[in-house]
């Protein structure tokens, strides 16, 4: 009895969840999102395959990883680098048909008398009492004004005699309202034009603003101008060439890329960038081994006292948060009221300016990641010590081997090959540290002859999110474009990885 029902409530929660699937799946194709739609559909029928078939029983368990990667990483990533060919901006957000559609929604006054607007409550939906100066009136079915829809709201009202029961909204009342209200396109009978809200308590004759043509040029009805839709620039244009916003997206193929390589305005900053991101995660990389590896080495010496007391207190950095670390170096760095600069004054009467002076940021970068990165390689190099024979050290003594050598000639060349591959993994993580640069320098000191948001401490990734987020266009289609030569870069960091760590794998015969 208990395994029928526990059948049943696994169809039924099946059902559900694919009725749910269904609904997101409409929801986005409204949307305009016709790609995307078909991605979740094609995903959404191999779902319910693959849990349905016998025959494909054991692909279940590599079902929920493969669904992950495709949803989290391969989808995320194609769509990232599709963006990348096409106008995607702040100013060029909608589809054509969108686009055509606002403009066909617009309104301009077309003259005549107001009326008067009062809206009385129906329960949990409210009504529109309109009221002419002759002393006419005419009132609405009930509508939801709660939330508006986005688009203009088609109302028909109908002569009255009364106002409806109850009291009135007020004005408070009214004004919360207003998005709602705004979407109304009230049609009066026997009245030409349709009303639209002029004010709290008005409503006004509106005519449409714009006319489409054969052509799909639309005609100004105001004022007679004639804008046609340029496919190349994502723009509707005058007959001067003057844009009208909002445009809409347009697939501009290599554009993007051409851009970014080729004007001065991106490649200046852009050259830059990108020597500063490959010097900081290399920097990095050289430093946190060369500490950690030190570190490593003197807590590996068995006669050193208190061993145990050394590897915690040098391990807590990272025991602690990355960001809240990189908040609390960020006011210690403060060049007004750190703790550093104060030091750094009453010693030798100077107060750098680590976030002013491009060099000295980066270098504040470079000691804060060592300090974040150095616990992680201690605790890797400790652990490669270990697995070294003592008989090799012993032999060295033998020979009359000192420290030195025995470092030099037996414990870097035996940590050297497995420890490359997460020296490498660590470069490609520190090529886009975003989190560090975000938090503690955002990127400043900005360069001053640059016309695009890029500072002397960006990394390429950090410069793509300013251009996509902080730059007055948000140029997406250009973010993504950086972001595909950047998933290009780290994808070959990634196969080197791979294929120093099957040179590294022990041969097996």
């Amino acid at each position: 009895m208990q395994s029928k029902l526990a059948r049943w409530a696994g169809s039924a929660l099946g059902l559900l969840l694919i009725l749910a699937s269904i609904w997101l799946i409409t929801a986005v194709y409204r949307a305009g999102h016709t790609g995307i739609a078909i991605t979740f559909t094609v995903i959404l029928a191999a779902s319910i395959w693959l849990l349905a078939s016998p025959r494909l029983y054991a692909w279940r368990y590599l079902y929920p990883g493969v669904f992950a990667a495709l949803v989290f990483v391969v989808f995320p990533a194609a769509y990232t680098v599709s963006i990348g060919f096409t106008n995607y901006s702040s100013t060029n957000l909608l589809t054509f048909d969108r686009a055509t559609q606002y403009f066909l929604d617009q309104t301009y006054s077309a003259g005549g008398d107001a009326l008067d607007m009062a809206i009385y409550p129906a329960g949990a939906d409210a009504r529109v009492f309109l009221t002419a100066a002759d002393g006419h009136s005419w009132v609405s079915d009930t509508i939801n004004l709660d939330k508006p829809t986005g688009k203009p709201v088609e109302l028909k009202v109908s002569p009255a005699t009364a106002a409806p029961a109850g009291e009135k909204i007020p004005i408070r009342g009214v004004i919360a309202l207003q998005p709602a209200l705004k979407e109304l396109r009230i049609s009066v009978p026997d009245h030409v034009s349709r009303y639209q809200i002029s004010g709290f308590s008005k409503v006004s004759p509106a005519a449409p603003l714009y006319q489409q043509n054969a052509d799909g040029s639309l005609k100004n009805l105001q004022t007679g101008d004639v804008i046609k839709p340029n496919i190349k620039t994502g723009f509707y244009e005058t007959a001067t060439g003057d844009k009208v916003a909002p445009g809409f997206s347009v697939k501009v193929g290599l554009a993007n890329f051409v851009q970014l390589f080729t004007s001065s305005q991106f490649r200046g900053p852009l050259l830059k960038i990108f020597v500063w991101t490959v010097c900081f995660a290399a920097g990095t990389v050289v430093l946190t081994f060369v500490v950690g590896f030190l570190l490593a080495v003197a807590l590996s010496w068995e006669s050193l006292k208190f061993r145990g007391i050394y590897r915690v207190a040098l391990f807590l950095p990272y025991a602690v948060p990355g960001f809240i670390s990189i908040l609390i170096f960020r006011g210690l760095f403060n060049e007004n009221f750190g703790e550093i600069n104060y030091v750094l004054h009453a010693m030798f009467g100077i107060k750098p300016e680590w976030f002013s002076n491009p060099w000295l940021a980066r270098t504040m970068l470079l000691v804060v990641n060592t300090w974040l990165g150095y616990p992680y390689i201690m605790l890797l190099v400790m652990g490669l010590i270990k697995s070294i024979p003592s008989d090799l050290y012993e032999a060295s003594a033998i020979h009359g081997g000192g420290a030195w050598t025995n470092l030099s000639r037996i414990t870097l060349p035996l940590i050297a090959k497995p420890i490359m591959p997460l020296l490498l993994a660590s470069f490609a993580f520190n090529f886009n540290n975003f989190v560090l640069i975000s938090l503690l320098t955002a990127g400043g000191p900005d360069f001053a002859d640059s016309l695009t948001p890029a500072g002397a401490t960006d990394i390429l990734v950090s410069y793509t999110y300013r251009i996509a987020f902080q730059d007055s266009g948000q140029n997406f289609g250009l973010a993504a474009a950086i972001s595909t030569v950047i998933f290009v870069l780290v994808g070959a960091l990634s196969l080197l990885n791979l294929k120093l760590t099957r040179v590294n794998a022990p041969d097996r015969k």
